[in-house]
């Protein structure tokens, strides 16, 4: 086996292990909404993409109902259609060949992780194993840890119950924070864009019922997060923002 392919496996598995821990976070916050530990375990292996559980556990813990709570899960999982854009030409020549399943599989293995993995492995071929190790890693260990958080937090006393209360944001800015302190161009940017999705929720929270703010913070989010008229930025290349030629005569120029 190669280094790059020993360090790929390597990286791949070992973020999988990290992220994948964080099902007990989800099993505890899904037991203190009120779900069963069966139906914790079917949103982890059906839904599977973390941010919406959290969010559909929240509001239906903070009393809201199930439209909105699907609501929210399903506006927070709209990223991952455009990460399944992005992965599309490195997935292809692989599932071309093997079938609707194959393909349902990929698909339903799309989340940030996989995304950020497979995109950056130095090629082809090596962000294909990306992929697929760091996928079945965080499959695997969430699947496991949200059984164990759920039954974990059923024993659990009044106090420790009430304390159940803080898992969701804390798991949400423990995910959050050191992506958005890194050194990269756009984390200025992705701050202030978090913050107000926060006001926006905090404001309306006395006005409207549980999961609306929600709803609406990560709609005020998208449209803020939208790029500007005019002006494109390359991914990756750290350079400032630049204006987007309008005719062919300002392009030459």
């Amino acid at each position: 086996m190669s280094a790059d392919r020993t360090a790929t496996l390597r990286d791949a598995v070992g973020l999988g292990l990290a992220v994948g821990l964080y099902g007990v976070a989800f099993g505890a916050a899904a037991d203190a909404a009120g779900l069963d530990v069966w139906q914790a375990l079917v949103l982890s292996a059906v839904m599977f993409t973390g941010a919406s559980q959290f969010a559909l556990v929240g509001v239906l813990g903070a009393g809201g109902g199930g439209l909105a709570a699907i609501g929210s899960a399903l506006l927070l999982g709209t990223r991952n259609t455009v990460y399944g854009v992005r992965l599309a030409p490195l997935l292809a020549p692989l599932l071309a060949p093997r079938g609707v399943l194959r393909r349902a599989g990929a698909a339903h293995w799309v989340i940030d992780e996989t995304t950020a993995m497979a995109v950056a492995a130095p090629d082809r071929e090596l962000g294909r194993l990306a992929f697929w190790a760091t996928g079945a890693t965080i499959y695997l260990g969430w699947n496991l840890t949200t059984v164990l958080g759920a039954l974990g937090a059923s024993g659990l006393g009044g106090t420790a119950q009430a304390a159940l209360d803080a898992v969701v944001p804390a798991a949400f800015l423990a995910l959050l924070w050191p992506r958005l302190r890194r050194g990269f161009p756009e984390a200025p940017v992705q701050r202030r864009v978090a913050l107000g999705g926060a006001v926006v929720a905090l404001l309306l929270t006395p006005f409207v019922p549980a999961g609306v703010q929600v709803v609406a913070a990560v709609v005020a989010v998208a449209l803020a997060g939208r790029p500007r008229p005019g002006v494109a930025v390359s991914p990756g290349d750290g350079a400032a923002p630049r204006t987007r030629p309008t005719s062919a005569g300002e392009a030459d120029s």
